[in-house]
């Protein structure tokens, strides 16, 4: 008969407990795929109870071992797994994670992670790392796929993200200024401005192609002479142009260019050449035409695009907003030379601004909302509802005020 193995109080050690000689306890299991697995404790009552929380996980199905993984742990594992998932936007995930969440709540074990950390966490994002709240959107729909991913290998029972954000959102931390479209007569202001200013207006073809398509600034800068159909009135939108830093790849990293296709299979579209867009392309092509300015830039396969800088080269979002910001000041400073009291002025914007005063338009001008929802592309008609009811309140308004005029008697 085998002699059982006892501590140095002679008490019997169970299967796998074992003492040091410093008088702590050990406890060794194996996991399923035969990877060893040790937990400590100083005396032998506090080791037993922790190897009935391991028992206890295990009758619940849970992995033992998922008291010794991190939610680094995990996210490496999800990097290995993740699939679907556009290359800029994959390697902003990944800077973002690496950046806000490896340093700090990473570096916990999975299995202690609560709702509560997962509300600290946030708030420590907004509070001390002042992060905006789509940025916080965007960690979190890491952190919440990692999560599930250790739901679904049962190293945890339930999703401690789930909901968080959601929660927050509702306070003032994530409260986020609405993005507005130019009224009719600050866009009148803007393009009259870029058409008669010396300085700007080469700036005109773009912009106003913004305004009168709604195209995603990656649609417009991707745009080629060969998307664009002069006799049948429609502009073909197959692909995007992006401009990220792909931090990872060894032998070309670096901030550059590459064509993707479209935000969403709902981006696959043609938009309508309205006259004034036309005589935009046209006036682009006189342009480049008189400066000498050719395409000399081609991006995977992809080449005669038609906005390019002096240099030929395509343009990347930071330079067309630098650009609006300049636009801004400089007309502001014109009209108040003019008239100090000027009740127009250009608000800050930037080009998304411009998509979103293009559906504002097509709003007023009571186009139908699929056909706007068509037009920009947007996959969910929730998003093109939203702007419509933006659009129609506004609208409302002001034929309010018009009745208000009209039913006060005259004296």
């Amino acid at each position: 008969m085998a002699t059982k193995r006892k501590d140095n109080n002679r008490v019997v050690l169970r299967k796998g407990e074992g003492q040091r000689e410093n008088g702590s306890y050990y406890f060794r299991w194996s996991d399923k795929k035969g990877n060893r697995h040790y937990i400590y404790a100083k005396t032998l009552e506090d080791l037993r109870e922790q190897e009935k929380a391991i028992t206890k996980e295990k009758l619940e199905g849970l992995k033992a071992e998922a008291r010794y993984k991190s939610v680094n742990d995990l996210f490496d594992l999800w990097v290995q797994l993740k699939r679907g998932v556009k290359n800029n936007t994959f390697q902003n995930y990944k800077y973002m994670y690496n950046t806000f969440v490896r340093p700090v709540l990473g570096k916990k074990r999975v299995s202690t992670i609560k709702k509560s950390d997962i509300k600290t966490f946030y708030n420590y994002l907004a509070d001390q790392r002042y992060l905006q709240a789509a940025t916080i959107d965007n960690i979190h729909t890491v952190i919440h796929q990692v999560f599930q991913l250790a739901v679904d290998d049962d190293y945890i029972r339930n999703n401690p993200t789930d909901n968080v954000l959601k929660e927050l959102k509702k306070s003032h931390v994530f409260q986020t200024e609405k993005r507005r479209a130019l009224t009719k007569e600050e866009q009148d202001l803007f393009l009259n401005y870029l058409r008669n200013n010396h300085q700007y207006n080469h700036w005109y073809p773009l912009f106003a192609v913004m305004l009168g398509t709604g195209l995603r600034v990656g649609e417009l800068t991707g745009l080629r002479w060969c998307d664009l159909d002069f006799d049948g009135g429609l502009i073909d939108i197959n692909h995007t142009l992006v401009y990220y830093c792909h931090r990872e790849e060894v032998a070309k990293n670096g901030c550059y260019f590459n064509i993707n296709t479209p935000k969403t299979k709902a981006g696959n579209r043609q938009v309508p050449m309205i006259d004034s867009v036309r005589e935009a392309f046209l006036m682009e092509r006189d342009y480049q035409e008189k400066m000498g300015i050719s395409c000399n830039v081609v991006i995977d396969g992809y080449t005669d695009f038609v906005f390019l800088n002096k240099n030929g080269k395509t343009y990347q979002q930071g330079t067309l907003n630098k650009a609006i910001r300049r636009i801004i000041r400089d007309c502001n400073d014109e009209e108040l030379l003019k008239d100090e009291n000027a009740t127009v002025l250009l608000p800050h914007f930037s080009c998304h601004s411009l998509r979103h005063s293009f559906a504002t338009r097509m709003c007023e001008a009571g186009i139908n909302i699929k056909v706007m929802q068509d037009t920009l592309g947007h996959n969910d008609i929730s998003t093109t509802m939203n702007i419509y009811t933006d659009a129609t309140k506004a609208l409302k308004k002001s034929e309010f005020q018009t009745l208000e005029t009209y039913l006060i008697p005259e004296e």
